[in-house]
C-alpha cells in the first residue's frame, strides 16, 4: 500500500498548481503562499517515503519533476504577468526548463532510455527558485517591501538557472559525442 502514497502525493501537488494559479490571479497572496508551501511539503514527503521504504517507481520518476516544473513555471509566469517579478527572470527560469526537457527528449529519441540524476547545481537552482517565490509571496502577503533584497535574489536565480541549464547541455553533449550512449545524466 505504501507504494502508492508517494505517487498520490505527487498527483496532489500537480492538482495544487491550478489552485495556485487561480489564487495568484485573484491576488490572494496569503493563500497562494500556503498552497505553495503545502506543495513543497508534499514534495519533501513523497521523496522521503519513496526513499525510506524503497518504493521509488518509474511513474514517480516522471511525475515528480513534472509536478516541480509545473509549480515553479506557473508561479514565475503568473507573478511576471502580474508585474510582481521581472519578466527577464521568468524567461530565464522557463527557458532553462524548456532546454532541460527538450534535451532529455532528444537524448531519449536518439539514445533510448536516459536515467536522470539531478546535478548539485540544479538542486541549488531549485532551492533559489523556491526561496525566491516564497519570499515574494511572503512579502506580498505581509505587505512588506523587500525591494532592497529582491534584485540580489533575482540575480541569484538567474545565475543558477543559466549555470544549471548549461551544465545539462554540456553533460548531454559530452555523453552523446563520446559514449554514444547518453544513458545517464
Amino acid at each position: 500500500m505504501i507504494i502508492y502514497i508517494p505517487n498520490l502525493l505527487t498527483l496532489a501537488r500537480i492538482g495544487l498548481v491550478p489552485w495556485l494559479v487561480v489564487l495568484l490571479q485573484k491576488q490572494q497572496f496569503t493563500l497562494s503562499l500556503i498552497v505553495f508551501i503545502v506543495a513543497g511539503l508534499t514534495d519533501a514527503l513523497d521523496g522521503f517515503i519513496a526513499k525510506r521504504f524503497n518504493e521509488e517507481t518509474y511513474l514517480g520518476s516522471l511525475l515528480d519533476p513534472l509536478a516541480d516544473k509545473g509549480l515553479l513555471v506557473c508561479s514565475y509566469i503568473m507573478l511576471s504577468m502580474m508585474g510582481l517579478i521581472p519578466f527577464w527572470l521568468m524567461v530565464a527560469v522557463v527557458f532553462r526548463d524548456v532546454v532541460i526537457v527538450g534535451g532529455y527528449l532528444l537524448m531519449v529519441l536518439f539514445f533510448g532510455s536516459v536515467k536522470m540524476q539531478p546535478l548539485i547545481v540544479s538542486k541549488v537552482n531549485t532551492f533559489t527558485q523556491i526561496a525566491y517565490i516564497v519570499l515574494v509571496l511572503g512579502a506580498l502577503a505581509a505587505e512588506y517591501d523587500f525591494s532592497s533584497v529582491q534584485p540580489i535574489l533575482s540575480y541569484a536565480v538567474l545565475l543558477t538557472s543559466v549555470i544549471s541549464g548549461l551544465a545539462y547541455v554540456y553533460i548531454w553533449s559530452v555523453r552523446a559525442t563520446n559514449s554514444g550512449e547518453g544513458s545517464a545524466v
